[in-house]
């Protein structure tokens, strides 16, 4: 992985100023790579999971990616134009100019995660592109299946000294963690997020992270609850809950508890009619994980929960294959804050419902707790929207809906606190895996000497600093 590093810096530092040419000609491959191969990507997605629904696959794995790359190349060369800045009076007077430049910071690393192990592995690698750099790619060894295709692949479709992937587990990727990159995307946990940080910091490495968290819906009363259920349903089925901005917990006016867990377990119910054999029905990517998710359900049935399975065929789910691990969509209302299912992200086919009276008891929960990576607010009461808005911080906000923010690439994708830092997508990702380089350009006259400001220092100075440092409003 050095050497291959060192290759890559090397091969960048040969190379001088990108051009738009070099960055489109690597883009629209990295377009074509996913575009060309996409049968492949979701039959490879599919075996990592033992099950995965092949259209979600296309939408998140295939479409999601390709549009990352055709925003880039339809934007590029108007993000790579430098930008004039304003020079203070009189220098602005007197021939003295100021620009931005956008420059390429070299190679950089982008250790992916599991759940999207396409999307987040070259999602990513369309802003590294566009501004201009090198990169490697460190693929999950939980996806080994789709991390040998696009390992393969990527060396089909570009030098490996443009673009190159990792594979490994745990050893390999700390050994990557370690490398002297000019920036370090990370995708996945908080905790592993630290080790990151460690790793990162010997070098001195910009780092870039995007974790998650528990991100909170709140159901406003002007808004009707048969709606919303679906919405967040549609939302909560993407990969089965194993997704980063997935619905966590739902806040519900009191009154309309009951009538929301009803509209949301038809809802799901008339999605998947079954559970077992479902091919539209993502399982779980692992039996660890399996576990942990069905420990979660138990713990909250243990105190008391009122857990209740969304299981429209009865089916029995101590029969199915052991290689396809589905879990039903399992509601866990009114929990307490002992239960696990409200101190960890659920990361599955788990949902908790929670009631409120006023929509400061949500306000306050919300900021009791460590920062969500997303906020959903359903309701048509702009007051009632501002407030949240105003008083609540989160990675980003959808008002009506759930996880849609994430497929707009003009806005900025990126958590706050524990739920990530920084951002990419669009211009911000760009600017992200850029360095914005300050050019100062001095005009000819020598003005400090004509107004007295070098040594030695004399009453014409002392009249000019006192007159620039005057108080004026």
């Amino acid at each position: 992985m050095k050497k291959l590093l060192e290759r890559q810096r090397q091969a960048y530092l040969d190379e001088g100023f990108v051009s738009a040419e070099t960055r489109l000609d690597r883009l629209k491959r990295g377009y074509r790579l996913i575009g060309e191969n996409q049968d492949k990507i979701i039959e490879a997605v599919s075996r990592d999971y033992g099950n995965h629904s092949t259209h979600q696959s296309q939408m998140s794995e295939v479409m999601a990616v390709m549009e990352n790359y055709k925003h880039c190349i339809k934007h590029v060369k108007t993000w790579m134009k430098s930008e004039k800045r304003p020079v203070m009076f009189p220098m602005n007077l007197m021939g003295a100019k100021a620009r931005l430049e956008h420059q390429p910071k070299g190679v950089i690393g982008n250790i992916s995660a599991w759940n999207f192990p396409v999307y987040i592995s070259l999602g990513p690698v369309a802003g590294i592109f566009a501004a201009g750099n090198r990169a490697m790619v460190k693929f999950s060894e939980f996806t080994p299946e789709s991390a040998e295709l696009l390992q393969g692949l990527i060396g089909k479709y570009f030098d490996e000294t443009e673009l190159v992937g990792i594979t490994g587990g745990v050893e390999a990727g700390a050994e990557f963690a370690s490398l002297p990159f000019d920036h370090i995307i990370f995708t996945g946990g908080p905790g592993i997020a630290r080790h990151i940080l460690r790793a990162a910091a010997e070098n001195l490495t910009p780092v870039t992270l995007e974790l998650g968290g528990k991100s909170p819906v709140i159901l406003g009363r002007s808004y009707d609850v048969k709606k919303a259920a679906e919405r967040i349903m549609m939302g909560k089925d993407l990969n089965m809950g194993q997704a980063c901005l997935s619905p966590d917990y739902c806040f519900v006016p009191s009154e309309k508890k009951e009538e929301f867990v009803t509209e949301t377990i038809n809802c799901f119910s008339t999605l998947f009619p079954t559970v077992i054999g479902n091919p539209d029905y993502t399982a779980i990517i692992n039996e660890r994980h399996y576990q942990r998710i069905n420990n979660l359900i138990q713990d909250a049935r243990d105190k008391g929960g009122d857990v209740r399975v969304i299981n429209p065929a009865n089916e029995d789910f101590s029969a199915q294959d052991p290689n396809v691990l589905r879990i039903p969509m399992t509601l866990v209302v009114d929990p307490t804050d002992e239960m696990l299912v409200m101190q960890e992200e659920l990361f599955g086919p788990i949902m908790c419902i929670k009631t409120y009276d006023d929509v400061q008891e949500c306000i306050d929960f919300i900021n009791s707790r460590p920062r969500p990576l997303a906020l959903y607010y359903f309701g048509e009461d702009a007051q009632e929207e501002r407030r949240i808005l105003d008083r609540t911080t989160s990675g980003g906000v959808v008002i009506n809906d759930v996880l849609v923010h994430a497929s707009c690439e003009d806005l900025p994708f990126g958590g706050i606190g524990n739920s990530g830092m920084g951002n990419y997508h669009g211009r911000e990702g760009f600017l992200t895996f850029s360095h914005q380089k300050s050019i100062f350009h001095q005009m000819k006259l020598d003005l400090p000497a004509l107004a007295g400001m070098v040594p030695p220092y004399g009453e014409k100075c002392e009249k000019q600093l006192k007159n620039l440092t005057k108080v004026k409003m």
